[in-house]
């Protein structure tokens, strides 16, 4: 029964129209196929810095509102990870900075540039979401189940642009990232009220349009094209 309830959440998560927005958002097609100057590239890997570094805070804050040991087992788990599991050097963040330095982007650059108006927004609501037990694993489950989409697309870029095969950062977001949508997943397992169950979705559905919103701004700010109403 319990298996049910998770899958029947898990379903309706992915089929509101803000996820279906943002899983076929333009960055993602066109980040194949546009030339992408250093420049280009090196503004993504700045404005994804932002979310990237608040996220172990946002991860540390739902544990913390997280009311049963099996959903903050879960999550912990995904902390763990991004912060290196006892490794400061393994953390998510500092293979992102030593990676893209390596592929030829200057640190500074990539760990030390503004936040666009819609990367501030972004992290706001990480801070926002992660107050509440409904809200947090929106949050949670909204990020999750589309990093690798993410990371794949900004990965793409650095490829196409720098020449390089292999990126450290994309590299351990494949092995870990299955297991995180996993982990995502187990800690709704504990059963939601009806009324919490929306909770969830109107949390995952706003993080997907600020993710939606952000990569709009890198879209604009490479003269891809948006969708119409989209600008």
């Amino acid at each position: 029964m319990t298996v049910e309830i998770v899958e029947s959440i898990s379903d309706r998560l992915v089929g509101t129209e803000a996820h279906r927005a943002f899983v076929d958002h333009e960055f993602f097609k066109q980040v194949h196929s546009r030339e992408l100057s250093h420049e280009h590239v090196a503004m993504f890997l700045g404005q994804w810095w932002h979310p990237l570094h608040y996220f172990p805070t946002f991860l540390a804050r739902c544990i913390s509102v997280l009311p049963d040991i099996e959903s903050k087992s879960a999550i912990t788990r995904i902390l763990s990870q991004e912060t290196g599991v006892r490794s400061a050097k393994a953390a998510h963040e500092v293979i992102y900075a030593d990676s893209m330095e390596k592929a030829g982007y200057e640190r500074r650059t990539v760990t030390g540039s503004e936040p666009f108006a819609e990367t501030a927004a972004l992290v706001a609501w990480y801070e926002k979401c992660s107050a509440d037990r409904c809200s947090a694993l929106g949050g949670i489950f909204a990020t999750e189940v589309t990093d690798l989409l993410m990371v794949s697309a900004i990965g793409e870029a650095v490829k196409r642009e720098a020449g390089t095969e292999r990126n450290a950062w994309v590299d351990i977001h494949v092995t870990q990232e299955p297991d995180h949508v996993d982990q995502a997943t187990n800690a709704l397992f504990s059963g939601l009220a009806p009324e919490q169950e929306l909770a969830v979705l109107d949390s995952a559905d706003e993080m997907w349009r600020h993710w939606t919103a952000f990569f709009d701004r890198l879209a604009i700010e490479t003269g891809m094209v948006l969708p119409s109403g989209r600008c």
